[in-house]
Protein backbone atom coordinates (compact mmCIF):
# COMPACT_ATOMS: atom_id res chain seq x y z
CA UNK A 1 0.00 0.00 0.00
CA UNK A 2 1.31 3.43 -0.86
CA UNK A 3 2.24 5.61 2.10
CA UNK A 4 1.54 9.31 1.96
CA UNK A 5 3.34 11.68 4.28
CA UNK A 6 0.94 14.32 5.48
CA UNK A 7 2.10 17.60 6.94
CA UNK A 8 3.03 17.18 10.56
CA UNK A 9 1.04 18.69 13.35
CA UNK A 10 2.78 21.84 14.58
CA UNK A 11 5.72 20.77 16.71
CA UNK A 12 5.45 17.08 15.83
CA UNK A 13 8.94 16.66 14.42
CA UNK A 14 9.16 13.04 15.57
CA UNK A 15 5.89 12.18 13.88
CA UNK A 16 7.02 13.81 10.65
CA UNK A 17 10.39 12.03 10.64
CA UNK A 18 8.81 8.66 11.47
CA UNK A 19 6.24 9.20 8.71
CA UNK A 20 8.95 9.80 6.14
CA UNK A 21 10.78 6.68 7.31
CA UNK A 22 7.56 4.66 7.07
CA UNK A 23 6.92 5.94 3.55
CA UNK A 24 10.41 4.94 2.40
CA UNK A 25 10.04 1.50 3.97
CA UNK A 26 6.81 1.14 2.00
CA UNK A 27 8.58 1.95 -1.25
CA UNK A 28 11.10 -0.81 -0.69
CA UNK A 29 8.49 -3.34 0.44
CA UNK A 30 6.29 -2.53 -2.56
CA UNK A 31 9.08 -3.54 -4.95
CA UNK A 32 8.72 -7.14 -3.69
CA UNK A 33 4.99 -7.33 -4.37
CA UNK A 34 3.99 -10.46 -6.28
CA UNK A 35 7.51 -11.84 -6.71
CA UNK A 36 8.71 -15.37 -6.04
CA UNK A 37 11.69 -16.05 -3.77
CA UNK A 38 13.83 -16.61 -6.89
CA UNK A 39 12.76 -13.33 -8.47
CA UNK A 40 13.36 -11.47 -5.21
CA UNK A 41 16.89 -12.93 -5.05
CA UNK A 42 17.67 -12.19 -8.71
CA UNK A 43 20.35 -9.66 -9.63
CA UNK A 44 19.17 -8.35 -13.02
CA UNK A 45 21.62 -5.49 -13.33
CA UNK A 46 25.35 -4.88 -13.18
CA UNK A 47 24.94 -4.48 -9.42
CA UNK A 48 25.17 -7.34 -6.93
CA UNK A 49 21.93 -6.10 -5.31
CA UNK A 50 18.73 -8.11 -5.14
CA UNK A 51 15.40 -7.04 -3.70
CA UNK A 52 15.46 -9.61 -0.90
CA UNK A 53 19.03 -8.65 -0.09
CA UNK A 54 18.13 -4.97 0.05
CA UNK A 55 15.33 -5.64 2.51
CA UNK A 56 17.63 -7.69 4.72
CA UNK A 57 20.33 -5.03 4.58
CA UNK A 58 18.00 -2.16 5.40
CA UNK A 59 16.43 -4.08 8.30
CA UNK A 60 19.86 -4.92 9.73
CA UNK A 61 21.12 -1.37 9.31
CA UNK A 62 18.05 0.14 10.98
CA UNK A 63 18.29 -2.30 13.88
CA UNK A 64 22.01 -1.72 14.32
CA UNK A 65 21.68 2.08 14.33
CA UNK A 66 18.90 2.02 16.90
CA UNK A 67 20.89 -0.44 19.03
CA UNK A 68 23.88 1.90 18.94
CA UNK A 69 21.63 4.79 19.97
CA UNK A 70 20.47 2.63 22.88
CA UNK A 71 24.13 1.76 23.51
CA UNK A 72 23.57 -1.99 23.23
CA UNK A 73 24.99 -4.52 20.79
CA UNK A 74 23.19 -4.92 17.44
CA UNK A 75 21.36 -8.19 16.70
CA UNK A 76 23.98 -8.92 14.04
CA UNK A 77 27.56 -7.69 13.99
CA UNK A 78 29.14 -7.54 10.53
CA UNK A 79 32.78 -7.38 9.53
CA UNK A 80 34.54 -7.75 6.19
CA UNK A 81 34.11 -11.53 6.21
CA UNK A 82 30.30 -11.38 6.70
CA UNK A 83 29.44 -8.06 5.06
CA UNK A 84 28.18 -9.76 1.89
CA UNK A 85 25.67 -11.78 3.93
CA UNK A 86 23.89 -8.56 4.81
CA UNK A 87 22.88 -8.30 1.14
CA UNK A 88 21.57 -11.83 0.54
CA UNK A 89 19.31 -14.29 2.25
CA UNK A 90 21.21 -17.22 3.73
CA UNK A 91 20.24 -20.49 5.37
CA UNK A 92 16.52 -20.69 6.04
CA UNK A 93 15.89 -16.96 5.57
CA UNK A 94 12.97 -16.12 3.27
CA UNK A 95 11.44 -12.92 2.00
CA UNK A 96 8.54 -13.49 4.41
CA UNK A 97 10.79 -14.02 7.44
CA UNK A 98 12.95 -11.05 6.50
CA UNK A 99 9.93 -8.78 6.12
CA UNK A 100 8.59 -10.03 9.48
CA UNK A 101 11.94 -9.23 11.11
CA UNK A 102 11.89 -5.77 9.54
CA UNK A 103 8.35 -5.22 10.90
CA UNK A 104 9.66 -5.96 14.41
CA UNK A 105 12.63 -3.65 13.87
CA UNK A 106 10.33 -0.86 12.65
CA UNK A 107 8.04 -1.25 15.67
CA UNK A 108 11.02 -1.13 18.04
CA UNK A 109 12.39 1.94 16.24
CA UNK A 110 9.09 3.77 16.58
CA UNK A 111 8.72 2.80 20.25
CA UNK A 112 12.27 3.97 20.97
CA UNK A 113 11.88 7.28 19.14
CA UNK A 114 8.51 8.09 20.70
CA UNK A 115 9.97 7.40 24.14
CA UNK A 116 12.96 9.70 23.80
CA UNK A 117 13.05 12.73 26.07
CA UNK A 118 14.41 14.83 23.18
CA UNK A 119 15.66 14.45 19.63
CA UNK A 120 18.58 16.59 20.80
CA UNK A 121 19.79 13.72 23.00
CA UNK A 122 23.03 12.21 21.73
CA UNK A 123 24.79 8.89 21.60
CA UNK A 124 28.43 8.03 20.92
CA UNK A 125 29.60 6.46 17.68
CA UNK A 126 32.08 3.60 17.66
CA UNK A 127 35.62 4.46 16.64
CA UNK A 128 35.47 2.75 13.25
CA UNK A 129 36.46 4.16 9.87
CA UNK A 130 32.99 3.81 8.31
CA UNK A 131 31.33 6.03 10.95
CA UNK A 132 31.47 9.84 10.95
CA UNK A 133 34.29 11.41 12.92
CA UNK A 134 31.94 13.07 15.39
CA UNK A 135 32.17 11.70 18.90
CA UNK A 136 28.39 11.83 19.36
CA UNK A 137 25.36 12.41 17.16
CA UNK A 138 21.77 13.39 17.96
CA UNK A 139 18.68 11.23 17.80
CA UNK A 140 17.49 13.58 15.04
CA UNK A 141 20.66 12.69 13.09
CA UNK A 142 19.81 9.01 13.68
CA UNK A 143 16.34 9.41 12.15
CA UNK A 144 17.65 11.39 9.19
CA UNK A 145 20.30 8.71 8.63
CA UNK A 146 17.64 5.97 8.65
CA UNK A 147 15.48 7.93 6.20
CA UNK A 148 18.46 8.51 3.89
CA UNK A 149 19.56 4.86 4.02
CA UNK A 150 16.07 3.51 3.39
CA UNK A 151 15.30 6.02 0.62
CA UNK A 152 18.56 5.27 -1.16
CA UNK A 153 17.82 1.57 -1.22
CA UNK A 154 14.16 2.10 -2.12
CA UNK A 155 15.47 3.83 -5.25
CA UNK A 156 17.71 0.86 -5.97
CA UNK A 157 14.69 -1.39 -5.49
CA UNK A 158 12.70 0.55 -8.09
CA UNK A 159 15.43 0.00 -10.68
CA UNK A 160 15.82 -3.69 -9.82
CA UNK A 161 12.07 -4.32 -9.95
CA UNK A 162 11.73 -2.59 -13.31
CA UNK A 163 14.69 -4.64 -14.59
CA UNK A 164 13.00 -7.85 -13.44
CA UNK A 165 9.59 -7.48 -15.03
CA UNK A 166 9.18 -3.93 -16.29
CA UNK A 167 6.83 -2.97 -13.47
CA UNK A 168 7.15 0.49 -11.99
CA UNK A 169 6.10 1.79 -8.58
CA UNK A 170 2.99 3.35 -10.11
CA UNK A 171 1.87 0.02 -11.56
CA UNK A 172 2.52 -1.73 -8.26
CA UNK A 173 0.44 0.89 -6.43
CA UNK A 174 -2.45 0.25 -8.82
CA UNK A 175 -2.10 -3.48 -8.09
CA UNK A 176 -2.61 -2.75 -4.41
CA UNK A 177 0.96 -3.15 -3.26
Amino acid sequence: MVSHVNAEAPGDERGALLSFLTAERGGLRRALYGLTEAQAAAKPSASELSLSGLVKHVAEVEQSWVARAQQVAPDTERDESTWGDSFRLVGDETVESTLAYWDKVAARTEEFVLGLPSLDDTFPLPDQPWFPDEEAVSMRWLLLTLIRETARHAGHADVIRESLDGRTAFELIKMGA
